[in-house]
């Protein structure tokens, strides 16, 4: 799991979901979903810049938590789907 790809989405979730507040725990295994940083409106939103950023296709079924519910699932899908 590549560092910068961890570094460029916490930078991202900061500015859009905590509306820049760096006081926020936000470690790599921190739930977005469970400390409601996100909610489904923010998902689509974290989808769509995922997509124009990296440049993969996030299909309806690899939207679940188990990929997109912290900075480490995150950048683990990410990777994964470059890879593939």
């Amino acid at each position: 799991m590549s560092d910068d790809t961890k570094a460029i989405l916490r930078a991202f979730i900061v500015e859009n979901f905590l509306f820049g507040d760096e006081s926020q725990p936000l470690t790599a295994d921190t739930s977005l979903i469970d400390n409601d940083y996100v909610d489904s409106t923010g998902i689509l939103e974290l989808v769509s810049y995922l997509e124009e950023t990296f440049g993969i296709k996030v299909a309806d079924t690899d939207i679940i938590p188990a990929n997109l519910d912290s900075l480490a699932r995150i950048a683990a899908f990410v990777d994964r789907k470059q890879a593939g």
